[in-house]
């Protein structure tokens, strides 16, 4: 691993005193698709979560964490939401929204804090990978741990690919 490499996400679960392991893969620092990166960590796609930002009707914007090998569904997201619907953030939104570019996004240490959502198949595992916001670098933690932290929630939101 880079030495001495700390994200912002890093270094919230520090001060938060949550455990986590910090993995790295082989990249270049282009965003790779997240079947990608489970496909290069060796890990189960539906272990390793991705991070996706969506703006609902009323203007507010949330964050969705779902399973690499599963796609955000709509219209249960903004269900969950407590929204007429949603729709994704532009990628050239990122930064400006939560801080992070594509291929970068963590759900934790976002610039402002987000209504944030898991899908419910988090709960099937001890462990989860997540970005650690930073383009080659994932977080192995405890769901539990990280849904306490940045008080998420866990809801059906995804379909199959």
């Amino acid at each position: 691993m880079a030495k001495n490499l700390k994200t912002n996400a890093m270094r919230i679960l520090d001060k938060a005193k949550i455990s986590y392991e910090v993995l790295e893969y082989p990249h270049t620092n282009e965003a790779l698709e997240g079947n990608e990166v489970a496909a290069l960590m060796g890990q189960n796609p539906a272990q390793v979560f991705k991070t996706l930002v969506a703006k609902g009707k009323s203007g507010e914007y949330y964050v969705f964490d779902i399973p690499v090998n599963r796609a955000l569904d709509l219209k249960k997201a903004a269900k969950a939401a407590c929204e007429k619907n949603i729709e994704m953030t532009h990628v050239k939104d990122l930064v400006k929204i939560c801080g992070y570019a594509r291929g970068n996004v963590s759900p934790i240490g976002m610039k402002s804090s987000y209504k944030t959502i898991f899908d419910s198949s988090v709960s099937e595992f001890e462990s989860v990978y997540i970005s650690a916001g930073k383009i080659g670098f994932q977080l192995k933690l405890n769901p539990n741990d990280v849904i306490k932290l940045i008080n998420a929630k866990t809801d059906d939101i995804t379909k199959p690919l």
